[in-house]
């Protein structure tokens, strides 16, 4: 074969390959949005409180946080708050998804650093946490961030709510 023959060859190898990559990330991404449009998207999340004598994961400390989770002061509080009302993110979903990688309610992002490094988690938990001081149920409180109002959380004002 010339050499010429054989560097079209290589060329059109590869031009196919990058065709096909691209094609399966298309389709994959594609899968993805789709599912967070639907309205089956809604995260998991648990429908009731812990059974009785059930002990919840424990939330991390605001000590326990440090470096890039503890960088502003609202991603401490957040965890103070969190620990207040353990039963009530146990029965939220979380709109970042992070089901797909093992959680199963809000409670789940506050087990670890994941909620402190994440602005939607950030915005639900002191969205449940307002709705609860005006005395909303955990049902109640769902059906907000379904509808999405956590979005209104304010993230820089969020350390002074108590």
């Amino acid at each position: 074969m010339p050499p010429s023959s054989l560097l079209r060859s290589k060329f059109a190898h590869r031009a196919l390959t990058l065709i096909f990559l691209l094609t399966v990330t298309l389709t994959m991404s594609a899968q993805w949005i789709a599912q967070e449009e639907e309205g089956s998207g809604i995260p998991a999340y648990n429908a009731g409180p812990p059974e009785k004598g059930t002990k919840l994961p424990a939330i991390l400390t605001k000590d326990q946080l440090w470096g890039a989770d503890a960088q502003y002061p609202y991603q401490t509080h957040a965890y103070e708050l969190a620990a207040k009302i353990p039963a009530v993110l146990h029965q939220q979903p979380c709109y970042c998804y992070c089901d797909r990688m093992g959680h199963n309610s809000l409670h789940s992002c506050y087990e670890n650093t994941h909620g402190a490094r994440c602005a939607t988690c950030l915005k639900e938990l002191y969205y449940s946490y307002q709705q609860h001081q005006k005395g909303k149920t955990a049902t109640q409180i769902r059906a907000g961030i379904i509808k999405g109002e956590w979005k209104q959380i304010d993230l820089d004002s969020a350390a002074a709510i108590n």
